[in-house]
């Protein structure tokens, strides 16, 4: 499917009339994170059904609206639910509130996720800042970008070697040690779902070098880092995937909320952290230079 510009000048557009704010951090929440928006002052709400083009949210835990308002003196537009390919959305309807905040005039956008832990040092609970991600379903032409390129967003080959920007990655980190919290740094599966991994899968991953899979995330980033956004990605570690057929350990989707909503206490302090000492934005560090 093809979105064309005027479309998402229409989405952005609804939205600009229903908000008296001006937001410029993008916030997307993953399973069970949705409560941090509880978090957002002087909020208001708009239901995604309330958006002309905007895709229905229809998985649990994705409360499906958007939460507009401040958060630690940043003006912020949170997505409270995203939407999946394996919802029978393809790449351009997954990624469509992307391009939308950009022409709202978000320059950051923040990406949460609950994954499985592939790296053995991992645990149930924990938090990972993401340095890169693989995206197998994009290496094999399931990609946000494929299609007619729009230039109002980006360049038509973009570069790809630093979508998780790097100063924000460490202004993460800085924020988790000034608050005595445990993060690690890692790479990022993006799978396209809604199966879980077989214990070969979680295996083949592991070697490859990946630290934790989703079913997320990736598409979002490419198309914000397309736009000529910043991007900083977490990934809250529901549970270890199994990698052996003799695992007795099951997996469940509301596994996965139950140990998303108890990280998000650990997750909220670390985002408000860095909405705090967040440095101005500066386009000419990216290296896709569109103009928005």
């Amino acid at each position: 499917m093809t979105i064309s510009e005027a479309a998402y000048r229409e989405t952005a557009h609804a939205i600009q009339h229903q908000t008296r704010h001006t937001p410029t951090i993008g916030l997307i929440l993953g399973s069970g994170l949705g409560p941090l928006v509880d978090q957002i002052e002087n909020s208001e709400v708009i239901p995604y059904d309330a958006l002309p083009n905007w895709p229905s949210s229809t998985v649990l835990g994705h409360a499906g609206r958007l939460v507009i308002g401040e958060l630690e003196g940043q003006t912020v537009l949170a997505m409270q639910g995203r939407l999946h390919f394996y919802e029978g959305y393809d790449m351009a309807q997954v990624t469509l509130p992307v391009r939308v905040m950009r022409l709202l005039g978000i320059d950051t956008l923040i990406l949460t996720n609950a994954a499985g832990g592939i790296n053995p040092d991992f645990s149930a609970g924990d938090i990972m800042v993401i340095e890169d991600h693989i995206f197998p379903p994009g290496m094999a032409g399931i990609n946000p970008l494929f299609g007619p390129n729009l230039g109002m967003f980006g360049p038509r080959f973009p570069i790809n070697t630093h979508v998780y920007n790097p100063t924000l990655r460490k202004l993460a980190h800085k924020v988790a040690q000034a608050h005595d919290l445990a993060v690690w740094e890692g790479i990022y599966v993006s799978l396209a779902g809604p199966t879980f991994e077989t214990p070969a899968e979680v295996r083949m991953l592991r070697q490859w070098g990946g630290d934790a899979v989703g079913m997320s995330t990736a598409p979002e980033a490419l198309i914000a880092y397309h736009a000529g956004m910043r991007v900083l990605g977490f990934s809250s570690i529901a549970n270890m995937a199994m990698d052996s057929t003799d695992a007795q350990e099951e997996v469940s989707h509301e596994e996965v909320l139950r140990a998303g909503e108890s990280i998000v206490p650990r997750l909220a302090t670390i985002i408000r952290g860095v909405l705090r000492d967040l440095p101005p934005f500066d386009p000419t560090e990216m290296e896709n230079h569109p103009e928005p």
